[in-house]
């Protein structure tokens, strides 16, 4: 079995366990976080969610809202959906036979859900190479490792983020989820390097037809304003696999840009933290 090495320790989060686990606590307990430490005391129905996925000092706080939300629960299996960034590799990709690595440990990609997946979909193809360089996948799976246990991953990179492809996607991922206990996670940021306000109005233009689960009217708002959110396939596929199992409204649960955490605000990058229930 192949092991997928960190391609982002030491740069978007901490390649050093310790000093790891506790900026991920810092970032739960973040003024900009939920400002608790998991588990989440009640459970409400959720499908999956979107997070970002940037340097854990600027997007952290944000993404934990999410993971907060869905603490309580016990997934066996968390589906990440994420853009390729590197445009390596096949153009929709998941992979199997492999362990990813990170400074909290191992975690196994489900295999069979790997396979199964690629006879469901027909974009859908294993590569292990396609994964090799991307963070957006990555930076999402320490902070699950420093919240749940005992999980299998099937991580899916997109290159092509077509709304056609995110049907295929969407659908596809959904046939999993029925048959598992699982958790679908849309890894993206939004709005990047833009003065602070205006990425706040882009975005919040852009959050508009995610909350109301419209895949339509968000790739026309995409478009019409050139948002630059840089897994917008991703976020698309998880509203449509959310939708198919029984969602019906997206909520947002915190929404901030690296402007807002750091004080620059010259040319900041958007990040939400959004649910559908």
């Amino acid at each position: 079995m192949q092991v997928r090495t960190p391609a982002v320790a030491g740069m978007f989060y901490p390649s050093e366990k310790n000093k790891l686990t506790k900026l991920i606590e810092d970032c739960f307990l973040h003024p900009f976080g939920p400002g608790k430490k998991p588990p989440k005391e009640f459970k409400n129905k959720i499908f999956g969610v979107i997070c970002p996925h940037a340097g854990y000092v600027y997007s952290g706080p944000i993404a934990c809202h999410s993971i907060y939300s869905i603490s309580s629960e016990s997934p066996k299996l968390f589906i990440i959906i994420g853009p390729n960034h590197w445009g390596i590799g096949r153009s929709v990709a998941t992979m199997k036979d492999c362990k990813w690595e990170t400074p909290l440990g191992n975690v196994e990609v489900d295999s069979e859900s790997a396979e199964e997946i690629s006879r469901l979909s027909k974009t859908i193809e294993p590569d292990y190479f396609s994964h090799t360089r991307e963070h957006s996948l990555e930076v999402q799976i320490p902070i699950l490792q420093n919240t749940f246990s005992n999980f299998k991953i099937l991580p899916i990179s997109l290159v092509n983020q077509s709304k056609e492809v995110a049907k295929d996607v969407g659908l596809a991922i959904a046939k999993i989820a029925r048959k598992k206990n699982a958790m679908i996670i849309g890894s993206s940021d939004f709005t990047h390097y833009e003065p602070n306000e205006f990425a706040h109005e882009q975005d919040m233009a852009l959050i508009e037809p995610i909350l109301e689960m419209d895949v339509d009217k968000f790739y026309d708002v995409l478009q019409k304003r050139k948002v630059s959110a840089c897994g917008y396939g991703a976020i698309a596929s998880t509203i449509i696999a959310c939708k198919d199992l029984g969602a019906m409204k997206g909520e947002l649960l915190k929404y901030a840009t690296s402007g807002d955490v750091t004080g620059d605000m010259s040319s900041v990058v958007g990040y939400g933290s959004i649910v559908f229930t």
